[in-house]
């Protein structure tokens, strides 16, 4: 049960990491990159944040192998 207990709380802390950086990522420049794929035709509209996407990734990669490092 302790195992799911941590479980849990990591999931709670990934969603709050995810809120903040949607909350404050538009401010930073994420997801208007150059890069970042924007089609709009008629009413459709399709957003792909290609290189925002790739940025964050390099981000949250370097952060979680600083904490979990063997």
């Amino acid at each position: 049960m302790e195992s799911f207990g941590r479980l849990i709380i990591i999931i709670g802390l990934a969603v709050t990491i995810f809120g903040v950086m949607l909350l404050f990522g538009g401010k930073l420049g994420l997801g208007k990159l150059p890069g970042d794929l924007f089609f709009q035709k008629g009413n459709t509209t399709f957003y792909f944040p290609v290189v925002s996407s790739i940025i964050l990734s390099l981000l949250l990669t370097a952060i979680l192998n600083l904490f979990f490092r063997r």
